[in-house]
């Protein structure tokens, strides 16, 4: 294969690769691809024939990626999000919604009652059934950079540190508060008997990303003794019993009817993070990704 000579049955090849990789081996594919590990194995090796390179290695040690296995999915990331952004752009020209929109977030939302996304891709899908959605959850940062490099086409983050290469939306909030669990020292002290500085003395759990989460933790004094990128492992660190840390509340709020979790000095620590929906500057966004964000701010123009 040579980069004038690829076909669609190098592309073929390349996402069946990307797949096993992303999937951990060729068992592990065998349900995403919908087809056989032995039939698998052979479009790899169809691959390694057609570049004349060695992926990866695969048998009863295990599958992993050679160092040009590493190089060639870098490559195929590329070359794959513009043959999206191609077939995109070929449906704007036809004016048919159709192909993919590529949507990451970094938030619990489906439990925010001020989230509209759900609502949003209800009417989204009416107006274009043909338009595949992807739907992912990321880290803030690397919503940022996917969204900047077109392999999004939209992000939804926390308002905090603007990009002059992305245009912000804003759309909805949600409350944080700083929690602890029922195995923790300060879950029987009553708020009355604690002071802020009270805090400091315990371990604390916060992102390791820059955000909100991150700046209001500096801001009160917390050194962090646990990071994390996600929040789903922040309320795990805080179930240990071993940390504190912030969460929404309504991602919260079945530990805390449970008596798992409990709020700690709400009037001096709580916080209210904004969401925005973020598209890259150039080039403009596609039809597709603009009626998406037309129905996003729609949706939660009317709360």
């Amino acid at each position: 294969m040579v980069a004038s000579r690829i076909g669609d049955s190098d592309i073929r090849l390349l996402r069946v690769f990307k797949t096993v990789v992303e999937s951990g081996g060729l068992s592990a594919a065998e349900v995403e691809l919908n087809i056989g590990k032995s039939t698998i194995s052979k479009h790899v090796t169809d691959l390694e024939l057609r570049l004349g390179l060695k992926l990866c290695t695969r048998g009863p040690a295990g599958f992993a990626l050679t160092e040009d296995g590493a190089k060639v999915l870098q490559a195929a990331d590329h070359l794959l999000v513009s043959v999206s952004q191609f077939r995109n752009e070929v449906n704007e020209i036809k004016e048919q919604l159709g192909g993919t929109i590529r949507i990451s977030l970094f938030d619990q939302c489906a439990s925010n009652p001020d989230s509209r996304l759900a609502r949003a891709i209800h009417r989204f899908n009416e107006a274009a059934p043909s338009v595949q959605i992807e739907l992912s959850l990321e880290p803030p940062n690397v919503i940022e950079t996917m969204v900047i490099s077109g392999q999004l086409d939209i992000g939804i983050i926390a308002l905090h540190r603007p990009s002059t290469s992305l245009n912000y939306a804003p759309l909805y909030g949600e409350n944080m508060f700083l929690y602890c669990s029922r195995e923790h020292p300060l879950f029987e002290i009553p708020d009355r008997d604690l002071r802020t500085s009270d805090l400091l003395r315990y371990n604390y759990v916060g992102l390791s990303v820059n955000s909100p989460n991150l700046i209001v933790g500096q801001q009160l004094g917390f050194k962090r003794s646990a990071k994390v990128q996600s929040e789903q492992a922040l309320a795990l660190l805080i179930l240990s019993g071993r940390y504190i840390g912030y969460l929404p509340d309504h991602l919260a709020q079945d530990f805390v009817d449970q008596k798992k979790m409990r709020v700690v000095l709400p009037d001096e620590t709580q916080y209210r993070t904004r969401f925005a929906a973020v598209t890259r500057k150039q080039p403009e966004p596609t039809r597709v990704t603009n009626l998406f964000l037309e129905v996003l701010q729609s949706e939660h123009s009317k709360f």
